[in-house]
């Protein structure tokens, strides 16, 4: 499976390179796919885990998903071939991944899954606990010192945050509970967290929204004196499993999630758990997810 999504991958970047449209590549792209992946005969699925922003590309966390794919499959009773794992770091890609044929399960962030639950046909299966965090966690939105008292301020602003491919999840689940956010504000997808903060220090109309393992680094910056926390949000899911648009049968997605549950007792998968940076997995948290909906269903973009 590896092989023919770097297939796809390649083919696809070539031919944008020689002029062809985006689409036209990923038929082509799609049409090689099929053939490579039954080549051998195996009926794969495909765990697409997709953080945006977040540290690695596609290549370089490939091992760390093999590793991972091989742990779930022996937990499952299933066969290495019959599972494959991979990364993407954009938006676009895991958007992408998860529109070809053998995507069954996803890991995505809580702002992916809100933002893409309906079109991706995605339902939560389980939540990640990431190393050395919390299931949930908060959002944390700081800027300069006195420079915002309330929602209205922000008229003007603009936000910057990992999350801002998402503008209806910061609207809502991470800052609908602070008050309604005016419309003239701009949103920004960002992980160039320093210089935000330091433009916030300056005193520019700049604020940033904080994950929590970003929000605890804020006392160690030398310029941290000069920012404040305006808002955290209640805590929030932080990554979840999910099924893809019901391409596996239920007996197979029963026995994934079971396999998953369990990997953090198996001392062979404690190397593939700590590649991902994953502790372990748990239960959805359906009261706090589905707070969570309600606040992006009631969200404007």
């Amino acid at each position: 499976m590896m092989i023919s999504r770097y297939l796809r991958s390649g083919i696809s970047s070539i031919l944008r390179k020689c002029g062809f449209t985006r689409t036209l590549s990923h038929i082509v792209a799609g049409i090689l796919l099929v053939f490579a992946s039954s080549a051998d005969g195996a009926e794969r699925m495909t765990l697409v885990v997709c953080a945006p922003g977040y540290p690695g590309s596609t290549v370089e966390a490939q091992p760390a998903m093999d590793g991972l794919a091989e742990a779930a499959a022996a937990a499952a009773g299933w066969s290495t071939e019959e599972l494959a794992g991979v990364y993407f770091e954009t938006e676009a890609g895991g958007i992408e991944a998860l529109g070809m044929p053998d995507a069954a399960f996803a890991l995505v962030t809580l702002p992916f899954f809100l933002e893409h639950r309906e079109t991706g046909g995605l339902t939560a299966l389980a939540q990640a606990v990431p190393s050395e965090r919390g299931v949930s966690e908060p959002w944390t939105l700081v800027a300069g010192v006195g420079s915002l008292a309330s929602a209205d301020d922000l008229s003007g602003w603009e936000i910057r945050s990992l999350a801002g491919h998402s503008s209806r999840f910061i609207r809502g689940p991470a800052l609908g509970s602070w008050g309604s956010l005016p419309g003239k504000l701009t949103i920004t997808f960002s992980g160039a967290v320093l210089s935000s903060l330091r433009k916030a220090a300056r005193g520019e109309k700049v604020a940033v929204l904080l994950d929590a393992p970003q929000a605890s680094a804020l006392e160690r910056l030398p310029f941290g004196d000069k920012l404040e926390v305006v808002h955290r949000s209640a805590p929030l899911p932080v990554s979840l499993l999910c099924s893809v648009d019901g391409r596996v049968p239920e007996e197979r997605i029963t026995a994934f999630v079971a396999a998953l549950r369990e990997l953090d007792a198996r001392p062979e998968a404690a190397e593939a758990l700590a590649g991902v940076r994953i502790e372990r997995f748990v239960a959805v948290d359906s009261e706090a997810l589905a707070r969570a909906e309600s606040a992006f269903d009631g969200a404007i973009k």
